[in-house]
This record gives structure tokens, C-alpha cells and sequence, in this order.
């Protein structure tokens, strides 16, 4: 055991406001684990909500753990010391209970890891009646944990405030009975919002493709996404302060959860439906926290301009004499009193969302915007004191020609004349990421645009741009793209891959471990899906009526927009 990492993580805690710390013995221990560092980890809001949900049972001590840095991780490995938790430095493997909060495709690779150097078999058949119990949770466990399925024993599948409780109470129950593991995984996987992936067993065909899951008899046919009906219910607000995270000693508060927009290639504005808000009443408690603490308010949803007491709330924050920030905007329901509350909060960048550049291609993904609206977003910003302007755009979208690739560039020359034409000498960035298709998004049958055409296509953009002053084209590498495509829609098979990668170095291992195990990734990323195909996502609803994605598909075809959610509506299937 190496005294020097216990220390390390003892200044961490000291440095924190609002930790919560039980002594070894006293409620049932639980690690929450997220599989990146500290800095990322501790800017997720989810990760502080189940840290606060667990920690107010009263009868479980929830200690969290996150990656190592390189440095720090070399450490554990020369002094064999297993990971060790935050709160009181005690071995990942002493956990009876663990659990992943994964929100990224990448860090499955270190979720591996972090299971082997915490001295945890990695994989779920290993595991006997002594060792742990691992559970994945988030967005990557919702829409698609086939790819961790060998190496998990529970899957969240939704929101987990709810889901977390009754897991606990049934685990503990089980406990008392003397269950055997497979006895006690049987009757979890009862629990709506539990998928136990060892009960269904995927049969592939000769090509490739899963002809069908054998289930185990005493379990769901599909295993329904858990959300939260009433977010009153629970609050959604930074627990723990630090100033080693992305938004530094910002005091995160949720303003609303889900997003009714459709656009057709956002898995999150799918499987967090339906939207829902929060009163203004319960987030004025939080801005009162923030004050106390003396701390930045940082809204998070959606798309927060969208709030429907958005300009109340931005003068309740300012009024209180405490500044704000925003999570996401969208550039046809800013106001201008959330502008000036930016500006006033010292905000020099506006960011917004058009995702592509023709219009037509708007209408393909279902962005309600319009070139005007991204214009009148850029004037509000400017006047109201705000210089610079961030775009983020994807390219490879379902149906994309090489006009709407130069329509990108055309708006980013008309965007930094329109800034130039009222004053402003600011910086127009463009963030620019290839398209991703999404399990249970209507571009989920779709093939992946080519390497090279979206290799391509980043190029030209960022060449037309280069010699314009004040434009600036930030473009994210294909290769990693790539990869967390395979994930996203990967299978069970992708185990054998994870796991040879991880000895082989992580991300750097990739190719090698699909050519040892004779994994062709093109069947993942280029392949067209057949409407009826088993996907690897079959045994998760998110509660959709069966034909609503296709005809969602179809309406992206056809390039015709769907309205957004409106109280009373049925369209889809969720609000029956």
C-alpha cells in the first residue's frame, strides 16, 4: 500500500466543500466510479445527484473513485497498490457493491482498466459469490451496454434517482436472505430500470447479424428505460465544490431534463424524454446555496433558452448579485435579457448549435433554425457586449452532398461579416465533429459516411477558411470518432476487442485487438441495418411506439420537419 497515493487523495477531499464522509463500518460501503479523472468526473451533475441520492439512504456510504493521472496511475502499478476511493482510501476490490457512471464510449476502455488495477476480475463470469457486485449506469448504459455486457452484472437503463432505491433496498434484502449471486441477479433484474445482461444470450447468424436473444424465462422481454416523473421530487444541484473541475467553482443547477426538439440525430433528446422543467421556486433554492457558497451559477438542460421562466430566473441570479452560465442555447429562443444576463456575468463567447449549414440539411436532421435565426442570435450578442461566436457543426450527415459542405463555409463567411458589420472584431469558431449514428435515433440503420469522405470534407473546410481573418476551424481527429461509432452500436462480440485492447494499451490497442480477434469494424460502422434487423439494442424500450423511428426516418427522407413536443401530445408513444 503506498502511503504517498493515500495522501494524495486525502489533500483532494480537504480541498472540497460539501463532502459526505462516513466512518469504514458504519452503513454498507458502495463505490461510485467514474471512469475518467477527477477534473471530468467531477463536472458531471449526474454524478453528484446519485452521490447525494445513495448518501441520504442513511444505511450506505457511497465513496467515489476516479481514474488516475498517468503519473498517479504508474504509482499504483509499481507499489501494486489497488485504486483506492476518495473519501476514505479504502480498495476498490473491498466494495461489495460497484458502481460505473459512464457517459462516453471512450472510457470504456478505462472502465476495464479500472476494474483490473482495483484488483476486481474484469469479467462478470469470473466473479464468484464473494466479489463485487459492477453496475454501469448513464447515458451509454441506457441506450446501449451490449459492448460492457461481459464485463457488468447490472445495467441501469434511464434516470437512476428512482431506479438506485429500490436497487438498494431489493440488494440488501437479498443480503439478509442469503441469496446466492445468481439468485439475487434474477430478482433484480425484476426491478423496471434493470437489465441483467447474463439472462439474455445473443444468437448470431452465419452473417454476422443477432438472429435473436435467448432469455432467460423469469426475466422481462424488454427491459423499459426508468424516468422521473416529477423532478420536484429530487434535487439537481452540485453536492460537492471543488476548483479542479471543467466549470471550476461554478455551482451546477438543473433547470430541465429531456429535450422535446427531435433532432433526429441526438440520442439524448430520445432517451430522456419526455422534457420536463423544474419550478422556479425549487431552482431559487439552489441559487440561495449558490450565495452562500459564494459561487457562479452554472444552468444545466437542454437547451436552456428554452426555459419558460428563463428571463425571471436570469434576474433573480443577477439581482442576488451572483453571475451565470448556460449549459446549451439555441439560437431561435434566446431572449434578450438571458443575452444581457450573459454579458452582464462576464460571458465573451455566445455558443450555438446550427449543426449544419443549408438549411436543407437542417431539415434532413430536424434543427428547427434558420440562417436568420443565427444572425439575429449573432446581434443580440453583439450589442449586448458579447465579442466572439462558437458554431458547432457535424459533417457526414445522413444524405449530405458538396453543397451543403459549402454551405458550412458560406455561412461562416456570412456570420463574420454580419459580427464585422455591426462592430465587432471578434473571433467566429467553428467546432466542427463527424456524425455519429445513435442507437434508438431514426438514424440508427444507417451507415456511418466514410473516413476518408468525412477526412476529406474537414479538410476543405478548414483550407476555405484558413485565409479568412477572424475565423477559426476547430475539427476533432476521425480516428476517435470512428471508434466510439463501433461502441455505440457495437454487440456483445466487442468484449473480446475491449479486453484485449486494454492489455495492449487502451485507444492504442484498438486495431491490433480487432485483427487478433478477426472483428471486421467496417460490419459496424458502413453497414446499412435492415428496418427489421435485431439490433443489439432490442431488449431496451425507451418507451417508443414501434414504428415511430422509422417514420421518423421517413420524415428526414422526405425533409420535413416534426413539431416539438406539446403538452397532451401522444406522437411517439412515451406520454401514453
Amino acid at each position: 500500500m503506498s502511503w504517498n497515493l493515500k495522501e494524495r487523495l486525502q489533500k483532494i477531499v480537504a480541498a472540497e466543500q460539501g463532502t459526505l464522509a462516513f466512518a469504514p463500518g458504519s452503513r454498507h460501503p458502495m463505490a461510485l466510479v467514474y471512469p475518467n479523472t477527477y477534473h471530468v468526473g467531477m463536472s458531471n451533475l449526474g454524478l453528484h445527484i446519485m452521490y447525494e441520492q445513495i448518501n441520504s439512504r442513511g444505511d450506505t456510504a457511497c465513496e467515489r473513485l476516479f481514474l488516475p493521472d498517468k503519473k498517479t496511475m504508474d504509482e499504483y502499478i509499481r507499489t501494486n497498490t489497488p485504486l483506492l476511493t476518495l473519501e476514505n482510501q479504502l480498495p476498490l476490490y473491498e466494495f461489495p457493491l460497484i458502481a460505473f457512471a459512464v457517459s462516453f464510449e471512450m472510457d470504456y476502455f478505462n472502465l476495464l482498466t479500472m476494474l483490473k488495477t482495483g484488483k476486481v476480475p474484469v469479467k462478470a463470469a469470473d466473479r464468484g459469490e464473494g466479489d463485487p457486485l459492477v453496475i454501469i449506469g448513464g447515458p451509454c448504459a441506457t441506450f446501449n451496454p451490449e459492448p460492457l455486457a461481459d464485463f457488468v452484472d447490472v445495467c441501469i437503463i434511464g434516470e437512476g434517482e428512482e431506479v438506485i432505491q429500490d436497487f438498494l433496498d431489493s440488494y440488501y434484502d437479498s443480503q439478509r436472505r442469503g441469496l446466492s449471486r445468481n439468485e439475487l441477479l434474477l430478482r433484480l433484474a425484476q426491478i423496471e430500470g434493470i437489465y441483467v445482461p447474463r439472462f439474455y444470450q445473443p444468437v448470431y447468424g452465419s452473417d454476422g447479424i443477432i438472429q435473436c436473444y435467448e432469455r432467460h424465462l423469469k426475466v422481462p422481454d424488454r427491459v423499459s428505460r426508468r424516468y422521473v416523473k416529477d423532478l420536484g421530487r429530487y434535487p439537481g444541484q452540485t453536492v460537492i465544490i471543488t476548483s479542479d473541475t471543467e466549470f471550476k467553482d461554478m455551482y451546477l443547477i438543473e433547470v430541465a431534463r429531456g429535450c422535446g426538439r427531435h433532432c433526429r440525430f441526438c440520442m439524448a433528446g430520445y432517451c430522456f424524454r419526455n422534457p420536463r422543467v423544474r419550478s422556479l421556486s425549487q431552482i431559487a433554492e439552489g441559487v440561495e446555496k449558490a450565495k452562500l457558497l459564494r459561487a457562479k451559477v452554472g444552468l444545466m438542460g437542454a437547451a436552456i433558452s428554452d426555459y419558460p421562466e428563463i428571463d425571471k430566473l436570469c434576474q433573480m441570479i443577477l439581482n442576488q448579485g451572483l453571475t451565470m452560465s448556460v449549459a446549451s442555447l439555441r439560437a431561435d429562443s434566446l431572449t434578450p435579457v438571458l443575452v444581457e444576463s450573459l454579458a452582464a456575468s462576464g460571458h465573451k463567447t455566445i455558443t450555438l448549435a446550427p449543426e449544419a449549414g443549408s438549411e436543407r440539411m437542417r431539415k434532413v436532421i430536424n434543427k428547427q433554425i434558420s440562417d436568420e435565426h443565427i444572425y439575429q442570435a449573432i446581434a443580440a450578442a453583439v450589442t449586448a457586449g458579447i465579442p466572439h461566436v462558437r458554431l458547432y457543426i457535424m459533417v457526414g450527415l445522413p444524405g449530405e452532398t458538396t453543397q451543403d459542405i459549402e454551405a458550412i463555409v458560406e455561412m461562416a463567411k456570412n456570420s463574420k461579416k454580419h459580427m464585422e458589420a455591426l462592430g465587432s472584431r471578434g473571433t467566429l469558431t467553428l467546432s466542427i465533429n463527424p456524425f455519429i449514428p445513435k442507437p434508438f435515433t431514426p438514424f440508427q440503420w444507417l451507415p456511418m459516411a466514410s473516413i476518408a469522405e468525412v477526412s476529406a470534407r474537414l479538410k476543405y473546410i478548414q483550407s476555405a477558411l484558413k485565409p479568412i481573418k477572424g475565423i477559426e476551424a476547430l475539427v476533432e481527429q476521425p480516428k476517435e470518432a470512428y471508434i466510439q461509432s463501433v461502441l455505440a452500436r457495437g454487440d456483445r462480440r466487442l468484449g473480446e476487442v475491449l479486453s484485449t485492447a486494454m492489455n495492449g494499451g487502451g485507444q492504442k490497442g484498438w486495431k491490433q485487438a480487432l485483427k487478433i480477434h478477426k472483428v471486421d469494424e467496417d460490419f459496424y460502422l458502413y453497414r446499412s441495418r435492415n428496418d427489421d434487423e435485431v439490433l443489439p439494442w432490442h431488449n431496451l424500450s425507451m418507451g417508443f411506439a414501434p414504428e415511430y423511428l422509422l417514420s421518423e426516418y421517413r420524415q428526414s427522407q422526405a425533409e420535413e420537419y416534426t413539431p416539438p413536443c406539446v403538452t397532451g401530445c401522444k406522437r411517439c408513444g412515451v406520454c401514453q
